[in-house]
């Protein structure tokens, strides 16, 4: 059910003018052998927002990273906040649905279902349960890892007084005793300040031999992930394929890691990847896998993170 088109942003274009700041997205490319779509009702623009979000694209040896930087003073008229969908969409559908200047995919989930696998929050409410899901309940090859599963880290929201923070945390961790619990999308690992593999239940070893490595933690692929900066600004962050090579490109999960910190983050979560790799932003989406040809190539997912007007 993938997407027929896929858009790539070749350049941005930041330019001051006066009291003003503009923003310039140049030559948006179709990636496709059929005609490019006209921008209509199914496609449509949304108001560009505040200049103090920032978006970037650094082309990297391994990999293309597309990297939008969310400073805190966004967050006064703007919210990062998950969405679920009833069963698997696109990244342009959750943003039409929901009026969202910029999605990113979110928590992990069964393909073949629709199901969950990662807890999701959304206003104080559990919306997406994991123990609901029982291919990944019964399957005798996670029970074993169950424990830690479902105590992995997601980005929560919070509300402290009149504040909004944003913070990584486990699952089962208290919430602050100044705060409430808003919003939280749960993924995993943890990598910053150090990567959690092994405690969340995403890789074991047995003398040395590696037994359970869902996320091919060393292995280049299509990654996702977002940081919180020492300045409590949020880092988006989605590693695409080259399209050069598609059988060793994009990052390692240290590598992503690594990278995230020479962004200045401090704290890290890694979110889903692979085919589910993909980001929504000014009115097109960009996907992070490449097929065995190089063609940009995704899925539906069925958990977000968007930035949308903020509802409080």
């Amino acid at each position: 059910m993938d997407k027929p088109w896929v858009w790539k942003v070749t350049m941005v274009t930041i330019v001051l003018m006066g009291t003003g700041v503009g923003i310039g997205l140049q030559a948006l490319r179709q990636q496709s052998s059929s005609p490019s779509p006209p921008l209509s009702a199914q496609s449509p623009r949304p108001l560009l927002p505040p200049a103090e979000m920032r978006y970037r694209v650094d082309r990297l040896s391994n990999s293309t990273v597309h990297v939008l930087t969310i400073p805190k003073a966004y967050w006064q008229t703007q919210a990062v906040v998950p969405a679920v969908a009833a069963s698997v969409t696109s990244l342009d559908q959750f943003a039409q649905q929901r009026g969202a200047i910029a999605v990113i995919n979110g928590g992990f989930f069964d393909p073949e279902t629709g199901k969950t696998a990662s807890y999701v929050t959304i206003n104080g409410l559990l919306v997406a349960d994991p123990r609901q899901n029982d291919r990944l309940m019964h399957n005798p090859d996670v029970v074993p890892y169950q424990a830690k599963i479902l105590n992995r880290s997601e980005l929560r929201r919070y509300r402290c007084g009149s504040q909004i923070r944003y913070a990584i945390a486990r699952h089962q961790d208290a919430i602050p005793a100044t705060c409430q619990l808003q919003d939280a999308l749960g993924a995993g690992p943890r990598l910053l300040p150090a990567i959690a593999a092994e405690a969340e239940g995403f890789w074991a070893t047995v003398q040395g031999e590696v037994v359970r490595d869902p996320l091919g933690m060393n292995r280049r692929n299509a990654r996702t992930a977002i940081g919180l900066t020492p300045d409590e600004s949020m880092l988006w962050v989605m590693v695409a394929q080259l399209p050069s090579q598609p059988d060793n490109s994009g990052m390692t999960l240290p590598e992503l890691a690594q990278y995230l910190r020479s962004l200045g983050a401090v704290e890290a979560l890694n979110l889903d990847g692979g085919s589910s790799s993909s980001l929504y932003y000014q009115g097109n989406t960009i996907y992070g896998r490449v097929d065995e040809t190089g063609q940009p190539t995704g899925r539906w997912v069925q958990s977000v993170l968007l930035i949308k007007p903020n509802p409080y």
